[in-house]
């Protein structure tokens, strides 16, 4: 083949990028083209994002190629390029979100219709959404049964980086947007620093993940989420490598999940708006409660303690997910829908899959085999965040409080100025 485009999506890396990897075996050319598409609104994330297309750029061009911007309809754009450069193929990654899914299909007839080579390569998840199912239907509805057949599964081989990216002749890079950065903490965007994280994990931090992966302060999780989000790092690599190490089953089990949600929503496109598995509930629409809950100022520390981390970090511990997505929907009766929006729009790592795939999981509406299950969250914060330090951290006009009264400040007397009192009874259930 003369030249092919790769168009980069979810998949912002070099290494283990099987499109990008047969483009660079098969064809004399090739051009790696990210089309920012403002029908994708910016969001918390978009400084990250930034980050990793500079990332990725650089590594292109230490291969001897670059990253080719464009800003519009990726359909648009990518059939543009094609015929500016003379290119008779465009290769992208499969995703699963009815967005991804509606753009993959015009882009294909788009192909189609100039004669143009259109092909769909995995990458995004482990295992393809598509490869298992079960017997009698078209996607598994309970994890523990995915899991199994997960784990039999043969995964994919790992790839390497390409040896050289070799663009065409006319091929005008583009210039990398501008966007302020977020404060999110120290996670930088890109392959670089999402490689570097994984390989200091795996050394020093895998060994102890499951025993301390749910301790709210100490925070053993991996932080990875972020980078597999914007596919900075391969979630293949990631499980072939730490199946290397001691303990490492526990941790290829949440990657499982994140296989899971994929081929949920590749069955149920409409999972961000509407139950998987409907129930009557009659949700409550205060939105004076709500407005608490996004900012911290619940009354329930270990709840508050979670959503302040996420405003500050564009991050929240796993454990506080569920604790504070268990708070909004069975305590305050608020719509699973509010709390995945507020996610969706800070979290570095939300995804259509796993964000609204969890909400509802923790709503009742979706995955979870015990619909009605609520977290305590007092019994939660006594287990997880025992001596208060990650309340401390995030919530620190409590900070003086003794380890007795840190996750009851009600009790104290007189009541902590300026916090609030609890918006409902955090100890029933």
């Amino acid at each position: 083949m003369e030249t092919v485009i790769v168009l980069f999506n979810r998949d912002l890396r070099t290494r283990d990028h099987p499109a990008l990897a047969e483009a660079c075996a098969r064809a004399r050319h090739v051009v790696p083209l990210f089309v920012m598409d403002p029908a994708i609104r910016a969001r918390h994330r978009h400084g990250f994002l930034i980050e990793a297309l500079s990332d990725l750029r650089s590594s292109l061009r230490d291969l001897g190629g670059d990253l080719v911007l464009r800003r519009g309809d990726p359909v648009a754009e990518a059939v543009r390029l094609a015929g500016d450069v003379g290119a008779s193929a465009i290769w992208t990654s499969a995703d699963v979100s009815a967005y991804a899914r509606r753009r993959q299909e015009r882009l294909s007839r788009a192909c189609a219709e100039r004669r143009l080579q259109f092909r769909l390569f995995p990458g995004v998840t482990i295992v393809p959404p598509d490869r298992l199912r079960p017997a009698g239907g078209d996607h598994y509805r309970v994890f523990t049964p995915y899991w199994r057949a997960w784990s039999k599964t043969v995964h994919r081989s790992v790839t390497g980086p390409p040896r050289v990216v070799t663009l065409p002749p006319g091929a005008e890079p583009g210039e990398l947007p501008a966007g302020p950065r977020a404060p999110y903490g120290h996670l930088r965007g890109g392959e670089t620093p999402g490689r570097r994280r994984l390989d200091l994990w795996l050394k020093l931090c895998l060994a102890d993940y499951a025993r301390g992966h749910d301790e709210l302060a100490e925070d053993q999780t991996s932080m990875l989420s972020p980078y597999l989000r914007f596919g900075c790092v391969s979630p293949a690599e990631v499980a072939a490598r730490a199946a290397g190490y001691p303990g490492a089953e526990e941790f290829v089990r949440q990657l499982c999940w994140r296989d899971f949600y994929y081929q949920v929503a590749l069955a149920f496109p409409d999972l961000p708006r509407r139950d998987y598995r409907p129930r009557e509930v009659d949700w409550n629409e205060d939105a004076h409660a709500a407005d608490a809950w996004r900012a911290g100022m619940t009354g329930v520390p270990i709840v508050d303690a979670g959503m302040r981390q996420l405003q500050a970090e564009g991050w929240m511990h796993n454990r506080a997910r569920m604790i504070v997505g268990s708070y909004l929907t069975k305590r305050l009766k608020i719509h699973w829908r509010v709390g995945g929006e507020h996610f969706a729009e800070l979290l570095l790592d939300g995804d259509v899959p796993n964000n609204w795939g969890n909400w509802q999981w923790v709503a009742g509406t979706g995955n979870d085999t015990r619909p009605n299950r609520v977290l305590n969250p007092l019994r939660q914060a006594a287990r997880f965040d025992p001596d208060g330090a990650y309340v401390r951290r995030y919530v620190p006009e409590l900070a003086s409080l003794p380890a007795s009264l840190i996750h009851e400040p009600w009790k104290a007397a007189p009541r902590v100025p300026g916090y609030p009192a609890p918006l409902t009874t955090p100890d029933n259930g």
